[in-house]
């Protein structure tokens, strides 16, 4: 479990074939790799990877070819949002954040509001239907509140920190952005379709 509360922006150094999938190794920024080991869980632009060997400052990881299916994939030299899994102790800044994505949307407007830049998101419809107004959701592994929902499009603000914190700056119209919904939304559904 994540928090979408991003902790450094990494850069995707390798990508190389593996097993059917890629083997990925990230340079991991300014994120604290003190205690991380084989087997820790690490968001990637919001999709929850699991390391194969730490060697710092870099981070390797496989990924299957079903986790490309279903997200924005990691090219080579992308900057990409960090944050390593929540421990017992941690606070929880953002939402409740699983790193598995649900959809791949893509960026309709990202335009200038004094210091703070409005995105606007054009979502797949079978992921739209849980965004919600003043809702939660996160891109590329952000963590962030909805402010408009319009058909299959909705619209969040960055403020200035999450511009400076973040991979977000560097999106631009048409840009895929990987997306998760908040899953309460997910489970008051599922018990919506059991009471009927």
């Amino acid at each position: 479990m994540f928090t979408g509360i991003i902790e450094a922006v990494g850069t995707v150094c390798e990508v190389k074939p593996a097993g059917g999938g890629v083997r990925v190794t990230i340079d991991a920024g300014a994120l604290d790799l003190a205690g991380v080991k084989s087997g820790d869980s690490i968001a990637v632009d919001g999709v929850c990877l699991t390391v194969v060997m730490p060697a710092a400052p870099r981070l390797v990881f496989e990924v299957s070819q079903e986790t490309l299916n279903c997200t924005t994939g990691f090219a080579l030299h992308a900057r990409v949002n960090l944050e390593q899994s929540l421990r017992l102790a941690d606070r929880l800044g953002g939402h409740l954040v699983s790193g598995h994505v649900d959809g791949v949307g893509a960026v309709a407007r990202f335009e200038a509001v004094g210091d703070n830049r409005l995105l606007a998101v054009a979502a797949p419809r079978e992921v739209a239907k849980y965004i919600a107004r003043k809702g939660s959701v996160a891109v590329n592994g952000v963590s962030l509140t909805v402010n408009a929902v319009s058909g299959a499009s909705f619209e969040v603000n960055l403020i200035p920190h999450t511009l400076q914190a973040t991979n977000l700056n560097t999106l631009a119209g048409g840009a895929r952005v990987n997306l998760e919904v908040d899953m309460l939304a997910r489970y008051v559904e599922r018990l919506s379709e059991a009471s009927k």
